[in-house]
């Protein structure tokens, strides 16, 4: 199904990990890209923890409380009520941590999350009482994973290819976040183009670690950054 102006797809699947600062920034991007076109968004999971797991120690699922894994958890406990529930969820975590730079990641802080939301904070506790909602998060990212897969942001459009990115920082809005959408979605009439990245210079690095800051300071992890396979 496409729209009715010119053949932009009419809905995506949005794989994301709460706690990636790429896949936050592009998720504004396709927010406004929404308000523009009218877009469905599905949001999806894939989990950077166990990606990027050394072995030996263990899987998320394995751990009472797991930063991002949790997080979405509770985010599949809220879209079994409604999509937009999880809409607003990430929106609200997913600030607190990459801008206001919180510790969404902590059961306390997710609770107070929820409750700003007007939401029950019992949440987090039966989203991780609840063993299924681990299961959602783990086949979401399996589906990436068993197309090759390897981190977020990554999209799945409706003849069923898929994308990772756009990455960036300082997402456009308006026009500007549409002109990005159909330059991005063209890639879909071109299956076998695989790659094109910009290089990161000295001062790409300094405005990522800029826009990246408060991230930085609230993470209560070190961060993995594998080179694209």
């Amino acid at each position: 199904m496409t729209d009715a102006t010119g053949g932009r797809p009419a809905t995506v699947d949005f794989h994301f990990d709460i706690m990636c600062p790429y896949a936050y920034q592009t998720s504004l991007w396709i927010r406004n890209v929404r308000e523009e076109t009218g877009l469905d968004i599905n949001w999806r999971f894939f989990s950077l923890e166990e990606v990027n797991r050394v072995e030996g120690k263990k899987h998320p699922w394995e751990r009472e409380w797991s930063y991002g894994w949790s997080m979405m958890r509770i985010g599949a406990l809220l879209r079994r009520q409604d999509m937009d529930l999880l809409d607003r969820w990430y929106a609200e975590a997913g600030r607190a941590l990459h801008v206001d730079g919180r510790k969404p990641h902590r059961p306390e802080v997710a609770e107070e999350i929820l409750a700003g939301m007007g939401l029950d904070p019992g949440t987090v506790r039966a989203a991780i009482d609840d063993p299924t909602t681990g299961d959602e998060v783990l086949a979401e990212h399996e589906r990436v994973v068993a197309r090759g897969g390897f981190g977020v942001p990554t999209m799945f459009f409706e003849d069923d290819q898929m994308l990772f990115g756009p990455v960036l920082v300082d997402p456009p809005a308006g026009e500007a976040a549409v002109r990005l959408w159909d330059l991005t979605v063209g890639w879909l009439e071109f299956p076998h183009v695989y790659e094109v990245q910009r290089p990161k210079g000295p001062a790409d690095i300094d405005a990522i670690a800029h826009a990246f800051s408060p991230y930085l300071e609230a993470r209560d992890w070190l961060s993995v950054q594998n080179p694209t396979p």
